[in-house]
């Protein structure tokens, strides 16, 4: 009972104030703008810690790609598979690079797009800054294969963006890519990844700063290098190594998570040879579903990190999870 003549008090005091102070609480209080919408994000950069090295995701942006017309396989079928994963077409998709801190080494894998391929991409170098690393710090740059999207990044009017970097890739690859043979009897829609590549590549040839390889190898200690043919003529992918914890870089044996994780059969237009893309995919699923190796994919959603799981036929993606404890 107190408390309720407590509470009736109370009520009957706030009335006096309001007839008492009516000037002071019938104004209303001034509009406040609404605060603009942003509608960008950050430079994209992803830690991850794998025995002794450091691996930094790093994404040059996305891009849209209308995968209906790409893929082999019935676009009404692409479609369907694009709305169970919620997305749709044109697909934004992401394009990601992968810089590997060895403790004594600083190594990127793929460089992205550079001016190649539009706004929205390009985006590496201001990653790469904003992870707390500068250009001219990597020692060395593997390429998985020199398509504009992998390469593009390496040199920006005819310099290169790398001073200090060794480059590395598959022989078959530059000497399919650098040939002005192949580029004079290329088609037309075909020249621009030739002049791409060679403006590309081009300047660390000049400078004695290209080493191309043959076969497996280890070019820097951790680094393996793993031949993976069939997107492109000399399409490699990188076996990352340390204290037995293993990250697999694939490059572009996967696109488009939605289609080809349910039906790994479907394969790609810019596959120079659909079958041996295919033939690589399933060789390197296999293998790391089997040791549980991190897979590091360079058109899955940002930052591209995860896990292979066998699903009869198919494969299901298992994205890292996110952590802010780099142990």
């Amino acid at each position: 009972m107190i408390r309720f003549q407590r509470l009736f008090q109370l009520s009957v005091l706030s009335g006096a104030i309001a007839l008492g102070g009516g000037a002071l609480l019938t104004a209303a209080p001034a509009a406040r703008a609404a605060a603009p919408q942003v509608r960008t994000q950050a430079p994209g950069f992803y830690r991850a810690v794998l025995g002794d090295f450091e691996i930094t995701a790093l994404s040059d942006g996305t891009v849209d790609l209308d995968v209906p017309k790409l893929l082999h396989e019935p676009a009404a079928k692409t479609n369907a598979a694009l709305a169970r994963d919620f997305v749709k077409a044109p697909l934004e998709t992401s394009v990601n690079a992968f810089l590997v801190n060895t403790g004594t080494k600083l190594v990127l894998i793929d460089a992205g797009s550079g001016s190649l391929f539009g706004p929205t991409l390009g985006k590496l170098a201001d990653s790469i800054k904003a992870a707390g690393y500068r250009p001219d710090q990597v020692d060395d740059i593997f390429i998985t294969h020199f398509h504009p999207d992998h390469v593009g990044g390496l040199s920006a009017d005819g310099q290169r963006v790398f001073p200090n970097a060794t480059l590395h890739a598959d022989k078959a690859e530059s000497d399919f890519w650098l040939s002005q043979a192949n580029l004079d009897k290329a088609p037309a829609d075909m020249k621009g990844f030739f002049q791409g590549a060679m403006g590309s590549v081009n300047p660390y040839v000049a400078a004695g700063r290209y080493q191309p390889f043959e076969g497996d190898g280890e070019p820097v200690p951790g680094i393996h290098t793993h031949a993976t043919h069939g997107h492109t003529a000399g399409h490699t992918s990188y076996v990352v190594e340390s204290k037995g914890q293993r990250l697999v870089v694939i490059g572009d044996l996967i696109h488009v998570a939605a289609v080809q994780l349910p039906d790994p059969g479907v394969t790609i237009g810019f596959d120079s040879d659909a079958k041996a893309a295919a033939a690589a995919r399933d060789a390197v699923f296999r293998q790391a579903a089997r040791d549980g190796s991190m897979v590091a994919a360079a058109h899955l959603q940002f930052p591209g990190l995860g896990h292979l799981r066998a699903a009869g036929k198919a494969w299901q993606w298992v994205p890292v999870n996110y952590t802010t404890e780099l142990k």
